[in-house]
């Protein structure tokens, strides 16, 4: 396994050979620095810790900076471990987009837009009680009866219901690569990918 920790661009699209418009997400991915090794012998598995995105010293804690400092780099605004990540590094090398196959799929990992509180239509997709006749005045997006009254007269755990919506961990799997760039550290891949437009997400190959 290959990965890297980027930032989410945006979305364009692109023209394929048959003429077909493409969309597509463009994601600035690493430069990542290796902050860690992990091995079976010391730590009881295997695993690469990447560090990605400039952190002010006075912001991180005194543990952080020693870390970073044992590494040979400066504070990192995000860590990620990569679990029998391909390749032979050693702490302080940097892991470019080169890492990436031009012609390989992708998984990606982010947190999705938050929405704030949102009722069951917009949630859950709902579909609303009734119709617009027979005198309903404003019950068209409300969620319904949320349980029967005798009996067990409560409302039962995991009840889909209005609340905060957005805002989770969510990964887009099998996305095809359309382009590597790494002159300026871009990928391009088919479709589109959880987060909003300068978000940090984690690629996975």
């Amino acid at each position: 396994m290959t990965g890297l920790i980027g930032t989410k661009i945006g979305m364009t699209s692109v023209f394929s050979v048959e003429g077909k418009n493409i969309p597509c997400t463009v994601i600035e991915a690493g430069p990542c620095v290796v902050t860690q090794v992990k091995t079976a012998a010391t730590d009881g598995y295997e695993a690469l810790q990447l560090g990605f995105g400039e952190k002010k010293e006075k912001n991180t804690s005194k543990a952080e900076f020693g870390h970073f400092k044992k590494a040979g780099t400066s504070p990192k605004h995000h860590v990620v471990e990569f679990r029998d990540y391909t390749g032979d590094y050693k702490p302080g090398d940097k892991i470019t987009v080169g890492v990436i196959d031009p012609d390989g799929w992708v998984d990606i990992s982010g947190v999705t837009k938050g929405k704030g509180f949102q009722g069951v239509v917009k949630r859950h997709g709902f579909g609303g009680v009734g119709g617009t006749t027979h005198g309903q005045h404003n019950r068209l997006r409300a969620p319904g009866s949320l349980g029967a009254s005798s009996f067990p007269s409560r409302v039962m755990p995991g009840m889909r219901m209005a609340g905060r919506t957005g805002g989770d961990n969510r990964m887009a799997q099998n996305l095809k690569v359309l382009k590597v760039i790494p002159e300026s550290n871009l990928i391009v891949v088919k479709g589109s990918i959880p987060g909003a437009k300068g978000s940090t997400v984690i690629i996975y190959q």
